[in-house]
């Protein structure tokens, strides 16, 4: 079992706690923490409460959580987009809507349930939640992924993140008209104090991020850009992107209620690049934009 404790801020006071424990992670349904108040796992300066408690400013949760329940993730057929395999990698073009890995509420329909009818041999370091799994996008996020088929793949892949070796580059559509042609926004991300779904550029319990970005196309009043991540920080394009002023089209976290018509961020994984595990040899793939974000540009140019 695991212990957590968290201060309660004003922005909280009277608020219901099920509702201050929830926004406070992000892995935590309602649902669940309702549960955990009623098991009392969840302790108010020391004492249980009940499930409509509201909180006060200064008051110290401390929740209790239960070591979890190793789900069953069954294997499922899928049509995949797989762009290269071997006995070591193996590379897919995930479509967007897609979940990357199964996580408690949401058991079926990801791309690790696919991959696992595909092939057998996935590395367990993540354990059985996300075989192989080195790197995430988000459900709405299209593009490439590597996976690793083994332990030894899998420690290189990471380790290649972390040296900043691998190549990652995204196309992404964003409000406004960029006036210049390329730029770095090296700016630390961290959770959001006043919503801990959210992340933000912010000083406090924050990891270094660095997005280059260079514009392919202006629109009326949208821009097309290239970005490249030096670091990979939970949404890191869709809040670097805010913090300068041009918000992702159709981001429903990070943008404006009015944009684009498209069902999630106007973002795509289209090149990844890294050195192949056991070759040593720098391997490099670019998967075409999806049709949702092609019709998007024609729209806009037809706009101009």
């Amino acid at each position: 079992m695991n212990k957590e404790t968290y201060s309660v801020g004003e922005e909280w006071k009277g608020i219901r706690l099920d509702k201050v424990l929830s926004s406070m992670n992000d892995e935590w349904s309602r649902t669940q923490v309702q549960s955990l108040i009623k098991d009392q796992m969840v302790l108010v300066n020391g004492s249980p409460v009940k499930t409509n408690y509201k909180c006060s400013a200064g008051e110290t949760i401390e929740v209790t959580i239960p070591d979890p329940e190793e789900l069953d993730v069954v294997p499922e057929e899928m049509d995949l987009d797989i762009y290269y395999e071997d006995a070591d990698v193996l590379v897919v073009n995930k479509p967007r809507g897609m979940v990357v890995h199964p996580a408690p509420g949401h058991a079926g329909g990801t791309l690790v349930n696919g991959l696992m009818a595909h092939c057998k041999d996935l590395s367990g370091i993540n354990g059985v939640m996300r075989p192989g799994i080195v790197h995430r996008i988000d459900k709405d996020t299209s593009g490439l992924l590597m996976v690793a088929k083994n332990d030894m793949a899998h420690e290189s892949l990471v380790q290649q993140l972390v040296d900043k070796t691998v190549t990652r580059k995204y196309t992404a559509i964003v409000h406004g008209i960029i006036p210049h042609d390329h730029g770095t926004i090296d700016a630390p991300i961290g959770r959001d104090k006043r919503d801990r779904q959210s992340m933000t550029v912010t000083d406090e319990n924050s990891k270094h991020a660095v997005t280059h970005f260079r514009v392919i196309e202006r629109f009326k009043s949208f821009t097309a850009v290239e970005c490249q991540l030096e670091t990979g920080r939970t949404h890191q394009i869709r809040v670097h992107m805010k913090y300068i002023g041009f918000p992702l089209a159709g981001d429903p976290k990070y943008g404006p209620k009015k944009t684009l018509k498209i069902d999630g961020q106007a973002l795509h994984a289209g090149l990844l690049g890294f050195i192949h595990p056991r070759s040593k040899e720098y391997v490099e793939f670019e998967a075409p934009l999806p049709k949702e974000m092609t019709d998007l540009l024609e729209y806009l140019r037809k706009s101009n």
